[in-house]
């Protein structure tokens, strides 16, 4: 014996509340990931991300290790991937976008 066993083997038993505990998980850690796990899901490399944003691959590391950035910097990256970022503030009450990142335009002095 090997001891290797099909992945389906392995989860053929579990009862469905096992395996909608394991669903809920999934979707939790899909929902909140690093940039770099992000990319990786989306079967992209750093080359094919930094050529989308006109830079080298060590920049694209640099970027996907950084705890602080611009929103700009974000957008972009995200939108290499394909995708649209939305800002989202959370309260108790309920949630919020902010809308003076949505476009990349600064807001205006209006006081």
């Amino acid at each position: 014996m090997t001891g290797r066993s099909d992945f389906r083997n392995l989860t053929a038993d579990l009862t469905p509340e096992r395996r909608a505990r394991v669903e809920a998980r999934k979707a939790e850690l899909r929902a909140a990931m690093p940039l770099h796990e992000l990319r990786k899901a989306r079967a992209m490399t750093q080359k094919a991300i930094g050529e989308a944003l006109n830079v080298n691959q060590p920049a694209v590391a640099k970027l996907e290790r950084r705890a602080d950035m611009y929103v700009s910097n974000l957008r972009a990256y995200i939108e290499a991937m394909g995708g649209t970022l939305n800002i989202v503030a959370e309260f108790p009450q309920g949630t919020v976008t902010i809308t003076n990142f949505a476009d990349g335009s600064s807001p205006t002095a209006a006081d």
